[in-house]
Parts: structure tokens; C-alpha cells; sequence
């Protein structure tokens, strides 16, 4: 019998996560079954998720009632609702958090997107949640953002677990690693344990492609529709590239000789949303040792269908420096477009978190 290869990745050192969470999937057994029968050990969120989850299903009617009947705002049902489907999808992960020492069995919960720009703001909203969930096995999801950045540097410093997410670009990513090194710094100069440490980098893939082969569309030649597609992957690696520079090299050396774990790599916004492409673009080029990559359940069902698990990411790495200097030969700016990115994501997720709240306010 084929071996399942979402259950090879694992062997090969990289983490399948799952990029949804809803009700339906907490009682309906599926997420037990992901988490047996394919090895997923760890959840991501964010706010375009629980839209979907919150608007779109009658498992929430109940608890809305409820709270309506509370006179809760639309903030307070919200995170009424999600934290309560957050608790029990760390529960449902604790034993693995517990066996893997804290290494996984994580879930993701993201602070306010319109928090994005205030580091003040975003470090007590973390600080807030993590009480609000009161679970080990949790990580706060907080932006990329120039805020957001001094927040995770401080929540770091503070002993708070965290997913720094809407990663764009090579720059944005060093700025992440950069201030990880800061914060875990401050943690054990005030005498906090190394291994309580755990944090991860969200970046994002498909984002880029569709957003660079505008670009190239926009050029027209032949040589630039030849490169469409390919900057996502590139971008993937390159950023494992640095991350092996820094948390395999000296930078690192002091807080990894004390316990504190590397900063790993997690590959998100995975699904392809070009039809001509492969729908394990994001996959299957990505597979390298001490890496997460967080899948939507197409593309988990994929990979179980028709997946081939084999590391590499690293046999790309030529490839990758190539197709980063042929689009920055036609005058790409992959730094420019990585912020352009940022933006547009936080706008996103700030939008489907004030539709949430519009809904959960009038409904």
C-alpha cells in the first residue's frame, strides 16, 4: 500500500499545518482524522478563515444568542466565538505539543488587523489574548509591519509565542529574524527559560506570483512570460537560504547554545490560484528540513492524492538566484512589490474582520 506522502513530509523533516479552523471541523471528527491519519500537527487562522467559518455555517447560532442576549459588541462575540474553537483546537493538539516538547502542536490566533500600524496597541491585544486562551500551545499572530515588527520584538522579549505573519520579500523576512535575535536576547537576560521560546514566519507565496506576473503580462516579451510563476517558489527560497545563514551561523550561535529554538520557516498562502499552474506549486518545490508549510484542505487533499515527497528545496537554490535576477534585469522591484503585498494584506484581513464585526453588530 502507497504510503501516505503528507506522512513522508514529516520524515523528511518538514510540519504539514492546516490552514483553516471552524466549528464543523472540531465536532464532526475531521480534524481528528487529519491529525492521525496525515500527521497535520498544527493549525493556522486569521480572519478571512473565521468570516468564512462565522458567516457561512449555522454552528455558531446558538453561541450568538447568547451573546447577543449579553449585549456584547461585535468585538467582544467575535473573540467570544473564535477563542472558544481556538481553546479546543489546542486541546485537541496538546498531546503533540506535549510529545514534541513544544516544537509543535501549535494554533494560530491573530490580534485586530486595524492593530497593524500601532505597536502599542498590538502588543496589549497579544498579551490579552493569550490569557483570553490560556492555552501553552498557542501563538499570537501579529503583521510584518514596521508596528508590528517592534511588537514581536517585545512579545518575544516578554515570553509570548508568536507567528509573524504577511511576509512578502527577502528584506521583510531578515527584518523578522533580526528582531527574534533582539527579543529572545531580552528573554533570557531577564532570566527567562531558552526553551519557553516558539515562534514561526509566515511567508507568503501565491500572493507574489499573482501579483509579478501582472508585471510581467504588463512587459509582454517572451522572455518575461517564461518567468511567470516562479517568484513565489523564489522567494521561499531564498528566505530559507538566509534563515540557514543566521540560525545555523554565528549570529545565532549564543541563543541556540542556550536552548532558545531557531525562528522556523513557515510557507503560507499555499494555494494556487492560477489554474495553469501546478496545484502544489507551493508544495512540492518547497520541502526542506526544520520548515512548516500550512496548507488549505485542497491542497492537503492533493498532496495526499498525488503528491511526490523528496527534499527540494535545496537543489533549487541556483534556479531561484537566477529567476530573482532576471525579473530584477527588467526592472522588478521585488522589495517595492513585497511592501505593495503587505499592504494589500493587511487591508484584506482588516476587511474581513469589520465584516465579521458589521454582521455579528446587525444580525
Amino acid at each position: 500500500m502507497k504510503k501516505n506522502p503528507l506522512l513522508a513530509l514529516k520524515d523528511l523533516g518538514q510540519h504539514v499545518w492546516l490552514d483553516n479552523l471552524s466549528r464543523a471541523l472540531l465536532r464532526d471528527g475531521t480534524l481528528r482524522r487529519l491529525l492521525r491519519d496525515d500527521g497535520i500537527d498544527g493549525i493556522t487562522s486569521n480572519p478571512a478563515i473565521f468570516l468564512k467559518a462565522i458567516t457561512g455555517s449555522t454552528d455558531y447560532l446558538d453561541d450568538l444568542r447568547r451573546l447577543r442576549a449579553a449585549k456584547l459588541d461585535g468585538e467582544a462575540c467575535y473573540e467570544s466565538l473564535v477563542i472558544a474553537d481556538i481553546q479546543a483546537a489546542c486541546d485537541m493538539l496538546l498531546s503533540i505539543y506535549a510529545s514534541s516538547e513544544g516544537d509543535s502542536g501549535y494554533v494560530s490566533l491573530e490580534v485586530s488587523p486595524a492593530l497593524a500600524h500601532d505597536t502599542a496597541a498590538t502588543i496589549a491585544a497579544a498579551q490579552r489574548l493569550a490569557r483570553s486562551v490560556g492555552r501553552e500551545n498557542l501563538l499570537i499572530k501579529v503583521p510584518a509591519t514596521t508596528a508590528g515588527l517592534r511588537a514581536f520584538e517585545q512579545l518575544t522579549a516578554n515570553g509570548i509565542r508568536v507567528n509573524v505573519t504577511l511576509i512578502f520579500s527577502l528584506a521583510q523576512y531578515e527584518a523578522v529574524a533580526h528582531a527574534y535575535l533582539r527579543g529572545a536576547q531580552c528573554w533570557l537576560d531577564g532570566g527567562g527559560a531558552a526553551s519557553h521560546l516558539r515562534a514561526v514566519t509566515s511567508v507568503f507565496l501565491s500572493r507574489v506570483d499573482t501579483l509579478i506576473d501582472l508585471y510581467l503580462d504588463a512587459i509582454g516579451t517572451t522572455p518575461a512570460a517564461a518567468l511567470k510563476g516562479g517568484a513565489g517558489v523564489a522567494l521561499a527560497r531564498r528566505c530559507y537560504c538566509r534563515y540557514l545563514k543566521i540560525f545555523h551561523g554565528a549570529q545565532f550561535d549564543r541563543l541556540g547554545e542556550a536552548g532558545v529554538r531557531a525562528l522556523t520557516p513557515l510557507w503560507a498562502s499555499t494555494g494556487c490560484k492560477n489554474i495553469a499552474y501546478s496545484d502544489l506549486l507551493y508544495v512540492e518545490p518547497l520541502i526542506a528540513w526544520e520548515t512548516i508549510n500550512t496548507l488549505p484542505e485542497a491542497t492537503l487533499a492533493a498532496f495526499r492524492d498525488h503528491g511526490h515527497a523528496e527534499l527540494t528545496l535545496m537543489s533549487g537554490m541556483e534556479a531561484a538566484s537566477a529567476h530573482i535576477d532576471a525579473l530584477t534585469a527588467l526592472d522588478i522591484d521585488l522589495d517595492a512589490a513585497g511592501t505593495l503585498l503587505q499592504n494589500d494584506g493587511v487591508r484584506l484581513f482588516a476587511a474581513a474582520y469589520a465584516e465579521i464585526l458589521r454582521s455579528l453588530e446587525e444580525a
